[in-house]
């Protein structure tokens, strides 16, 4: 791919026949002109923004593409999305864009398709990274599960698992940029391994998503989209630097993004250094610490006939991991780790291209992924590294888009991947080797009826081959002996959607889907048979897929001051995968678990509410309430506790030198959960405050975004039901404040 890029980039004086489309944006009530409007093609990513007089010009229009969508935004506005037939030369279109004090629906791609959140027949939440970075916490998971139905396992703020709608592990997917995360994540234990630096916005699905993303996307999906290019001929950076008090956390993060005659470029590097976390009750706990740096690279090509991107992402994450030998021999106040901690090298090496034929969109998109993870222990210990894993992925995504019509998109494609994992000479092999296949054929249809009617209906065909080869396993043990090797296992099924967003008029829309898709075990599922962590696991090789068949419900209102959500739904799980504690334990009196098969069912709802007044005050509620029982009335796992959200920001004018400076309260109560499952223990309610006071600092041509947040302000000692240092009697964090400072600046305007 590298190749083709260098030729393209040798060919790039060749005159291509390219459009222009020009124009004037205006206020929709004022009628006066609106500077510094985002306008952006999205079919190839170029952009631009309007002038002091409301006036822009695209020039590189790429005339091949008969159909295009440009993306007009700006901060206190509506969003504009318009579907503009590109078979003229030369067009005018002037745009005018509604003010709006309510927090404007965004275009999303997640979806398929670029579309509105409003117009999309599924629902995808999105979330800023200024959202992320200013939420006062120091685990980026925890930052995303401000949104209902969004909760998360956490052993500590570095090892944390998100829970879409009572599912986590392997029933959701985290993308990369639509690159699929692979980090072993099987275990709680094992975070999916990506910062929160160098994006655009995260994109939420609820749900089966399994259609466009593949089998463990069963209950859901979270993509990092990556940050837009630099506009044409501009060079721009910002700078982010964070501190917590609670862990003494500290987080540094540079990037630069340029655009050469559309030739773009960009690199990224970060650090995260945090201490043992303070518990509510004022205790340290005990290796908690953890240690994060990144570095990130991409350049590609516009070119009116398309776009061609490389991306380059490393991760190195050394996580502490608070088990019993670490609590034992741990030192205090350190943010070095030293023993018993996660040693992770994560990267991925992706590219993305899209090739404009007439009415078609191509798009060719392949990535390689190589992921080391090791657990070190002590070195009073006869082996340190524990564990020694390595896994490699090559995966691949061709679709073409369709575009018959401006109301109609078809999307045909091949998607796979080939995946390798492979022990080194660690002790614990705590997973086989093992080399999995899997392709799929997918298929999904998008239209508009009437002007009000959005709908979607997809099929995907996935088969997926596991092939273990004949090797000696070193945790056998006489516990389970039918797991033997070599096995070859093949799985293969349908996955289907349909929906459909009814937008009655301007206030109310309704959107409905239903989706069934299935998910295979895994290589854990199927195969532990030894110690992780504190616990014995087994696998069961007999295991069969997974099927979820799930209804959802969106009742939508908003007007320029209001806006309520109300998203009911209901999961009918068979053969629903989970681990399960038993009554036996090991000659070494370690708690034996094993991988079990049941019917299962989670049903519940989000509701959302945001309420404006005078455009200064803003209030906010949301809700998420959740029940996840088995065929036999017992309850389900890592089900987390119902919750009530409320947030009240206040926007004060601006003052001196300082723009845009608010107040924002937040208060969090979250109901017993007094239904856990057999081996869980119940969770008593908590209530938590939080305070966020912040603005723009313009200091010359630079305009500094200043935030301090202050979390849990009261220092409440609470256990959330979803952290698994619980059983080992840890409260969570304590009070946390973080200052947060946003550098954005011009290299070359």
């Amino acid at each position: 791919m590298i190749k083709i890029l260098l030729i393209l980039l040798l060919i790039s004086n060749i005159t291509y026949s390219q459009n222009i489309i020009k124009g004037k944006i205006t206020d929709k009530k004022t009628g006066k002109p609106i500077e510094f409007v985002n306008i952006f093609v999205l079919n190839n990513q170029y952009g631009t923004i309007s002038d002091k007089n409301g006036n822009y010009e695209l020039k590189k229009i790429p005339a091949n593409a008969k159909i295009i969508k440009i993306q007009y935004s700006l901060i206190g506005y509506k969003t504009v999305l318009k579907t503009i037939n590109n078979e003229i030369k030369s067009q005018t279109l002037n745009i005018s864009m509604q003010p709006t004090v309510i927090k404007s629906e965004e275009v999303v791609i997640s979806g398929g398709t670029y579309s509105t959140q409003h117009e999309n027949a599924i629902s995808i939440e999105s979330i800023s990274p200024d959202n992320i970075q200013e939420s006062g916490s120091p685990s980026m998971i925890k930052s995303l599960t401000k949104r209902p139905g969004l909760d998360m396992i956490a052993k500590s703020p570095g090892v944390a698992k998100p829970v879409i709608r009572g599912l986590s592990m392997t029933n959701i997917l985290m993308l990369n940029n639509g690159v699929k995360l692979e980090n072993f994540q099987f275990s709680e234990d094992h975070p999916f391994i990506i910062d929160e630096y160098g994006i655009d916005k995260v994109e939420i699905i609820k749900g089966p998503a399994s259609i466009l993303y593949g089998s463990d996307a069963v209950g859901g999906v979270i993509n990092f989209i990556k940050e837009k290019p630099a506009t044409l001929n501009k060079i721009k950076g910002d700078f982010h630097q964070q501190y917590h008090t609670n862990t003494q956390g500290i987080v540094s993060n540079l990037g630069v993004r340029g655009n050469k005659n559309n030739f773009i470029w960009g690199f990224r590097s970060g650090i995260k250094s945090h201490r043992d976390y303070i518990s509510g009750d004022n205790k340290v706990v005990p290796n908690t610490r953890f240690n994060e740096k990144s570095a990130k690279l991409n350049f590609g090509i516009i070119r009116p006939f398309g776009s061609f991107k490389i991306y380059y992402d490393y991760n190195y994450d050394r996580l502490g991991m608070t088990v019993p030998p670490a609590i034992n021999s741990y030192t205090i106040n350190e943010r070095t780790n030293k023993e018993w901690y996660q040693n992770l090298h994560n990267h991925i090496l992706s590219s993305q291209n899209k090739i404009f034929l007439g009415k078609q969109q191509i798009e060719i998109n392949a990535a390689y992924q190589n992921n080391h993870r090791q657990l070190i222990t002590s070195k009073q210990m006869p082996a340190d590294t524990m564990v020694d894993l390595l896994l490699q992925e090559l995966s691949y995504d061709i679709k073409t888009h369709w575009q018959s019509t401006e109301k109609t998109n078809y999307i045909l494609g091949i998607q796979g991947n080939i995946q390798q994992n492979k022990n080194a000479n660690a002790p614990e092999h705590i997973i086989p080797d093992a080399l999995s296949n899997n392709i799929a054929l997918i298929s999904l249809l998008q239209t508009k009826i009437f002007n009000k009617i959005n709908a979607q209906a997809g099929l995907r065909y996935d088969i997926q081959k596991i092939n273990i080869p004949s090797q000696t396993y070193s945790n056998i043990s006489a516990y389970d002996s039918s797991i033997i090797f070599p096995m070859n296992l093949q799985y293969q099924n349908f996955s289907f959607t349909a929906g459909i967003t009814y937008n009655i008029n301007n206030l109310w829309l309704i959107r409905l889907n239903t989706a069934s898709a299935f998910r295979s075990p895994n290589l854990a599922e199927l195969t532990q048979n030894g110690l992780h962590g504190l616990r014995y696991e087994i696998g069961n090789p007999k295991m069969t897929p997974q099927r979820n068949y799930e209804g959802d419900l969106d009742i939508h209102f908003h007007n320029n001051n209001i806006s309520v959500n109300i998203s009911p739904f209901y999961n009918i799980i068979n053969n629903y995968i989970y681990l399960s504690h038993t009554d036996k334990t090991t000659t070494d009196n370690y708690n034996i678990y094993r991988y079990q098969q049941t019917n299962a069912v989670i049903y519940g709802g989000e509701a959302y509410e945001e309420l404006v007044i005078k455009k200064s005050l803003k209030i906010s509620a949301t809700y998420s309430y959740l029940v996840g029982l088995q065929d036999d009335g017992k309850y389900l796992p890592f089900i987390p506790q119902n919750k009530l959200r409320l947030n009240i920001n206040y926007n004060f004018k601006d003052f001196s030198k300082i723009q845009k400076p608010f107040i924002s309260a937040g208060y969090l109560f979250a109901n017993a959960q007094n239904h856990p499952s057999m081996f869980e223990t119940k969770t008593e309610s908590y209530y938590l405050i939080n305070l966020s006071i912040g603005g723009k600092i313009k200091i010359k041509k630079l305009k500094i975004d200043l935030s301090i947040n202050a979390n849990n302000i009261l220092n409440q000692k609470y256990y959330d039901h979803l952290s698994t240092l619980k059983e080992l009697g840890y409260y969570n964090m304590g009070r946390n404040i973080s200052i947060n400072l946003n550098i954005p600046f011009n290299v070359k305007n």
